[in-house]
């Protein structure tokens, strides 16, 4: 396997630097013998993407009191990935990259304020329609494509059934799933997730407008006040209209963004969470079954908040309701593999596991702990440069083409997937834009020992925070962090009270010259290194230097998806299964759906 993979024949406590074992006979089999039948078709390809799973929660990555024993044993029986890097921090930028193999600042799905995901089915940002997917490209081949899960790339531009950002107008065929996310706003008597902070300072402003009315007309009626009745008439109107503006979109997000669609149609508004689970199972295996060859993204709403976990699996895991949902989501996993194997399939599906990017550390309720563990590394969900917000799992089983239980430390990004996958249909990449992934095949089989990166670029929102330079000749990889997020409180790793890390303003630090660390040495990010301490240090700044410069001249200007106008609720474009405002409807009907 070279000098960038070895044997992993039991799951291990994550660790520093990795001392690899170099298996030459195992090598020499695959490379020849790896080109079994299985590729003498194209595969079917199967990709699972977890929602704010940190790396530090399944076993084979050094987690020993969650149970996932299928997620562990699509590691045993493939290929995992220990440096596996998601493009960005957050839900919507993250799997922008993920679908397109692009940085998501090229595509315009990277935001300079701070609302830096989408916040609204009925926003007009999304994926832009010239953005080409994966998806797209194997139609071209003759794949079935199906999407069953969660979207949030957008619906609608200008109108409430145009679909311009819809999975079916970005090359899939079939489409089952929630078009925006998983909310706490989501499950009844949760306390609201979606812009918490401004929803509270209305509330606030609407109660001092209302006691001020209030206080005007008391005194008004007993002689206190000296006001004509116009005037508290029309301070009372301004005041339902402020209140109506918005609270006719932050009041009934439950209705407007908790929907579950099959292609173009709603079926549930409001969703009902707890048939979610069984009903996306029900329709992975049912795509697994009518079609070939096919490409199913399977994007959990695991592990999102609220964490809703159906009674099978509640109060079973060591680690309260998100380990509950966890071990959830993992039999689901195993659930869709045995389809496979009912269908004969397992030898001819290229499967990959992963996660948009880290757990969430702020994400409580009480002492209660609801987000993601990212294991050895600092920061989490939200913070574009440390490695906890970007460090993911990176799991790949294709039996008799790839090696079975090996692991690989080798920077690799989620924007590989794309040239990846294209690859195996047998597609050809767009040449009219950049692909900043890389086809991981010859890494994953062993022909390869280095990735092909030399560097990847860590941003937070629009903001470039670090930069990773894979220094091959040596094995350092050096990372260098131009703006950081500053902790609240001092010290806790985190930004609590505050939701998520912000990217830019006073809540971070820039850098001058930048924290630089040698992650083969220090996987932690704990000790910067400086000149007096590190005699590469002005070689190594200078030469991530040239590396932005050059970056930088790949970028173009493009419209802003994530910008306040196209983020903002819109009556107008909000997919409604009745007549607008009256949207409601339950087309799953009562049935059982039990797991």
């Amino acid at each position: 396997m070279g000098a960038g993979a070895r044997r992993d024949p039991a799951p291990r406590p994550l660790r520093g630097r990795r001392y690899l074992v170099t298996a030459l006979t195992s090598c020499l089999f695959w490379n020849t013998f790896g080109m079994s039948a299985a590729m003498d078709s194209k595969p079917n390809i199967l990709l699972f993407v977890a929602d704010d799973l940190g790396i530090g929660d399944i076993g084979c990555y050094g987690n020993n009191t969650i149970r996932t024993p299928n997620i562990d044993r699509l590691a045993r029986e493939g290929v995992k990935l220990t440096q596996h890097i998601a493009a960005a921090p957050l839900c919507t930028p993250s799997r922008a990259a993920f679908l397109t193999g692009r940085y998501p600042i090229r595509s315009g799905m990277a935001s300079s304020n701070r609302y830096r995901a989408l916040q609204w089915n009925a926003g007009s940002g999304g994926l832009p329609a010239n953005e080409t997917t994966f998806a797209r490209l194997l139609q071209k081949q003759g794949y079935t494509t199906g999407l069953i899960g969660k979207w949030h790339q957008g619906v609608n531009c200008e109108s409430f059934n145009d679909h311009c950002h819809h999975p079916l107008n970005h090359g899939f065929d079939y489409f089952y799933g929630m078009p925006f996310t998983l909310l706490s706003n989501c499950q009844e008597n949760k306390p609201p997730e979606l812009d918490a902070a401004l929803q509270a300072k209305l509330w606030l402003y609407s109660q001092i407008i209302a006691l001020a009315v209030f206080t005007l007309t008391a005194g008004k009626l007993t002689g206190l006040v000296s006001i004509c009745w116009k005037i508290i008439a029309c301070f009372t109107l301004v005041g339902c209209i402020f209140f109506i503006s918005w609270y006719s979109s932050y009041g009934f997000v439950q209705y407007w963004n908790c929907i579950l669609m099959r292609n173009h149609d709603i079926t549930e508004q409001p969703m009902r969470l707890e048939r979610t689970a069984s009903l996306m199972l029900k329709e992975a295996v049912s795509f697994i079954e009518r079609h070939r060859p096919f490409l199913l993204f399977i994007s959990f709403l695991h592990v999102h908040t609220p964490l809703f976990t159906t009674a099978k699996f509640l109060r079973k895991s060591r680690h309260g309701l998100y380990g509950d949902n966890v071990e959830e989501m993992d039999w689901m996993v195993g659930k869709i593999l045995d389809s496979l194997d009912k269908e004969g399939l397992k030898n001819n599906t290229f499967t990959y596991f992963a996660s948009d990017h880290g757990g969430q550390l702020e994400a409580q309720d009480g002492s209660a702990q609801l987000g993601g563990w990212n294991g050895i590394y600092k920061g989490g969900k939200g913070m574009g440069g440390w490695e906890g917000g970007i460090r993911v799992p990176g799991i790949f089983r294709w039996p008799g083409v790839l090696p079975a239980g090996i692991v690989i430390d080798e920077p690799t990004s989620l924007m590989d997937i794309y040239p990846t996958v294209v690859h195996l249909a047998g597609g050809i990449l767009p040449q009219d834009r950049v692909i900043d992934g890389r086809n991981l095949m010859p890494l994953l089989r062993g022909r390869v020992q280095q990735s092909e990166h030399e560097f990847l670029f860590h941003y937070c929102g629009s903001y470039l925070h670090a930069v990773r330079w894979h220094q091959k000749d040596s094995g350092a990889i050096w990372k260098a962090h131009y703006v950081t997020p500053v902790f609240r409180p001092p010290g806790a790793g985190a930004c609590y009270g505050k939701g998520i890390c912000p990217c830019f303003g006073e809540g971070v630090t820039h850098h001058d010259p930048p924290l630089l660390f040698d992650l083969s040495r220090d996987p932690s990010e704990a000790k910067p290194l400086t000149g007096n301490t590190e005699p590469l240090f002005d070689i190594v700044i200078k030469k991530i230097g040239r590396a932005i410069e050059e970056h930088r001249r790949t970028l173009t200007p493009v419209p802003e998806q994530l910008s306040f106008y196209n983020i903002m609720w819109k009556p107008w474009l909000q997919p409604c299964c009745g007549t607008f405002p009256f949207c409601w409807c339950d087309k799953e009907g009562d049935s059982t759906h039990s797991l």
